[in-house]
């Protein structure tokens, strides 16, 4: 069995409903939950919206590839109500992203894993240090919390009670 951290986030519509949605859905077709952070409220990243986002990360076991997770990632985001513009940063229902896969090191035509710009922003690294503060980045050789720590981005990234 391997080990996947996903951060999924919505900004549109009942946000909180559409991430459970999204966590009930890779349970059947990814893998059994093993931790979820707490739910982080963020401004969005890249792109200027009023709706700021809900931001989570859980981390799942699988038996599945890389490459079949996102297959099931694209599928779930279609499902639950995700258009894909190809223009960039935008306002969503859902977007769910691989952050690792194990400790590998991945780079294909399709996939970057590590999430190649997660240590440059606050909402995936707050929620991620949470769960998951002592794994070591196997890029920068760095633990998150080390990297939160050390990360510049200054939008506000608040934990939800």
């Amino acid at each position: 069995m391997s080990e996947v951290y996903l951060i999924l986030g919505s900004n549109i519509g009942d946000r909180k409903n559409y991430l459970e949605q999204a966590i009930s859905m890779i349970k059947e077709a990814i893998g059994m939950i093993q931790t979820k952070s707490s739910l982080y409220e963020t401004v969005p990243w890249g792109f200027d919206d009023k709706n700021n986002f809900l931001n989570q990360v859980i981390k799942v076991e699988t038996s599945l590839q890389p490459e079949d997770i996102l297959k099931e990632i694209l599928q779930i985001e279609k499902i639950i109500g995700r258009i894909r513009s190809g223009k960039g940063y935008s306002s969503r229902v859902i977007d769910i992203d691989i952050l690792f896969y194990n400790k590998e090191i991945i780079h294909s035509e399709n996939l970057v894993i590590p999430h190649p710009l997660m240590h440059e922003r606050k909402f995936v690294l707050g929620p991620l240090a949470e769960i998951a503060g002592q794994f070591i980045h196997p890029v920068f050789n760095k633990t998150i919390q080390t990297l939160l720590n050390e990360c510049k981005d200054e939008l506000n990234v608040e934990k939800l009670v």
